[in-house]
């Protein structure tokens, strides 16, 4: 097999949770630029519709679904809706995620299950239902989560980022990450993680326009993330580029981990 071929997401069918946006409509393009289709999930009606425009104006092949992922009893019911767009779902982008903001010794307890549910439960029933259903059947199926640089350390006392459930949620999918290839491996399924650095997400935005000046010089590459920079890692994590590759948590930061 030649080198590049093994990028090739032709015939793959991907699940992108939170896909309307940000990260995961980043993904998302980079599936379709590699020959993938897409299943978008969102709560939001209108965005999926402006996100399946722009994918579908460059060639890409893509459905929707409405859905909020705080349902957890419906997610199996999505599962299924999901799969019957393309008939299979190959691969599974866990990238949907919340945050919310308060110090720890004030943080609610509703804010905490509100974001623990969506980074960490959702993602895990999601999992578990498309791998029962489609990945071990089959042996076969790429889980990818979207994680973060949170998930790996606290946070810098002068960034002013009160946000201990969000570093929590997203320390539990890494090693969620770990574990799950572990159980899995010997079904063929390939379970890894991205963890973003500081990427001008809808979520981010205004965080970063704030502290950029505070933010920028503890970023060795000088930089926040840019449109572009997940879709590599991404691509060789869902592809057969990766197929040795499990377990692994790929840190996405412009240096920030490293120093």
């Amino acid at each position: 097999m030649v080198a590049r071929s093994r990028f090739d997401l032709q015939g793959k069918t991907a699940l992108v949770t939170g896909g309307s946006r940000g990260l995961g409509l980043q993904i998302a393009e980079a599936i379709c630029e590699f020959g993938g289709q897409v299943v978008l999930v969102a709560r939001k009606e209108a965005e999926l519709a402006s996100a399946c425009a722009s994918l579908e104006a460059t060639g890409g092949t893509v459905a929707t679904i409405a859905a909020d992922l705080q349902d957890l009893g419906a997610i199996d019911d999505l599962v299924a809706d999901a799969a019957g767009k393309f008939g299979s779902i190959d691969l599974l982008v866990n990238n949907a995620g919340m945050s919310r903001y308060a110090p720890a010794e004030d943080f609610s307890l509703e804010a905490w299950t509100e974001v623990m549910s969506l980074n960490m439960t959702a993602p895990f029933l999601l999992t578990r239902a498309v791998g029962k259903a489609h990945f071990i059947p089959r042996r076969a199926g790429k889980v990818l989560n979207i994680a973060s640089i949170g998930g790996l350390y606290g946070n810098r006392p002068d960034l002013g980022m009160k946000i201990i459930a969000y570093n929590a949620s997203k320390g539990a999918l890494v090693n969620y990450t770990r574990a799950l290839a572990a159980e899995w491996g010997a079904c063929n399924i390939n379970v890894n993680a991205l963890c973003p650095g500081f990427f001008p997400s809808e979520m981010a935005q205004e965080f970063i326009d704030k502290v950029g000046a505070t933010l920028l010089p503890g970023i060795p590459l000088g930089r926040v993330g840019g449109p572009d920079d997940l879709k590599g890692p991404a691509v060789l994590l869902l592809s057969e580029a990766g197929r040795h590759i499990t377990g692994h948590c790929l840190v996405v930061d412009g240096g920030m981990v490293a120093v």
